[in-house]
Parts: structure tokens; C-alpha cells; sequence
């Protein structure tokens, strides 16, 4: 702790906010991991749930509930709920054929559910790929400062060069440890998510042929 202290008295403005801002990265991308990583096990196991649960039920109305008990995150009910919705008289997606209709409600309903699901994604992967760069120019900055200062004091010795450095490239090290969580959870949520979205696109696409041929019969 003496030696983080001893690094942040010693930097400039310039040293003292590159620390910053790393740290508020590094904050940003663990509030997010593990908000994420708590949201979409629950998307996975609510699917896992939910989906056998509606198919099971006897009517359309038993399988709307069953949806409303098990998918606590709202990633299926929007996929229902436009696959009963119908077109508003008079506009041009009323004239288009049903399975027309219900294939672009379908569309878009998943789109916005993925949409959802993929929320915060942008965010860590800024931060995986920007907080090296930021933290090597945090390193720089600093021997830069710490060459100059020894510089006008008036003697260099190995000594006196060795300690500046060697707390200089703490950054480095600091913009690492912010990226490399980010990253790896980064990659493993584009996977889950990547699962997620195969579900629910079997389901549209059930939904779809569901309400096609029940159109069709009637």
C-alpha cells in the first residue's frame, strides 16, 4: 500500500487520471460481469424451463401461463405475444399474406429480445481493448515524468532510476488486469448468448408454424 501511495503522490495530473480512469474501468466491467453472468443464467434456465412447459400445455391460454410463471426475464413472452398480435386494419402490413405478417413480428420481437440479452457487450469489449493501450500510456507518461525529474535533479544513477520505473510500469500491469476479465467475459457471454439465441429462434419459428397452420385450418 506504502508504494501505491508513494506512486500516487508522486505523479502528475496526467498519471493521477490515467489511475482513475482505470479504476473506474475496472469497476464498470466488474458490476457488469457479474450482472450479466446473473442475468442470462437466469434467460438459460427459464428457457430450459419454460419452452417444454408451454408445448405441454393444452391450450394456448394454459401455455401463455406457463410462460408468465417460468420466463421471469421476458426473453419468450415477447416472441408470443407477437405471433398473436394481428396487423392494424388498413395499413400495409395488413395486406401482406399471414405467414408474411407473422415471420416480420416474429423478426423483430427477437431482435429486440436479443438486443436485451446483449446489452453491456459494447461496453466490455471497450474496455478489453482500449485499457492496455490506456494503461501502457499511463507507463510512458510516468518515465516520461520520472526521467525528467531525475534528470533535474542533476544525478542518475540506477538507483535513483530503477524505483520512478519500476512504479511507472505498475500501470501496465494495472490496464492488463482491467482487460483481461473484460475480455474472457466478453467471449464467454457472445457464447451463452450465442445458445440463447438458437432457442429462441427454434421457438419463433414454432410459434410461426403453429399459427400458420391454425390460420390455414380455419
Amino acid at each position: 500500500m506504502g508504494g501505491l501511495q508513494h506512486f500516487w503522490e508522486q505523479g502528475d495530473l496526467i498519471t493521477r487520471g490515467v489511475a482513475v480512469l482505470l479504476l473506474l474501468m475496472s469497476v464498470a466491467a466488474w458490476v457488469l460481469i457479474v450482472w450479466k453472468a446473473w442475468l442470462l443464467r437466469r434467460v438459460r434456465h427459464d428457457i430450459a424451463r419454460a419452452v417444454p412447459a408451454f408445448w405441454a400445455a393444452p391450450t394456448l391460454e394454459d401455455g401463455q401461463r406457463q410462460l408468465a410463471a417460468f420466463d421471469r426475464e421476458g426473453a419468450l413472452r415477447p416472441l408470443l405475444a407477437a405471433a398473436t398480435a394481428s396487423a392494424r386494419a388498413g395499413t400495409l402490413e395488413s395486406r401482406g399474406q399471414l405467414a408474411s405478417q407473422l415471420t416480420r413480428r416474429l423478426r423483430d420481437a427477437l431482435h429486440a429480445v436479443l438486443a436485451q440479452l446483449q446489452y453491456g457487450q459494447v461496453l466490455l469489449a471497450s474496455i478489453g481493448s482500449t485499457a492496455p493501450f490506456i494503461g501502457l500510456f499511463g507507463t510512458v507518461w510516468g518515465i516520461y515524468h520520472a526521467l525528467v525529474a531525475i534528470s533535474a535533479a542533476g544525478a542518475i544513477t540506477i538507483e535513483k532510476v530503477s524505483g520512478p520505473v519500476g512504479e511507472a510500469l505498475v500501470m501496465t500491469a494495472a490496464g492488463l488486469a482491467v482487460a483481461i476479465p473484460a475480455v474472457l467475459a466478453y467471449n464467454v457471454f457472445g457464447k451463452i448468448v450465442g445458445a440463447c439465441e438458437a432457442e429462441l429462434e427454434g421457438f419463433a419459428h414454432d410459434l410461426r408454424e403453429m399459427f400458420t397452420a391454425t390460420a390455414e385450418e380455419s
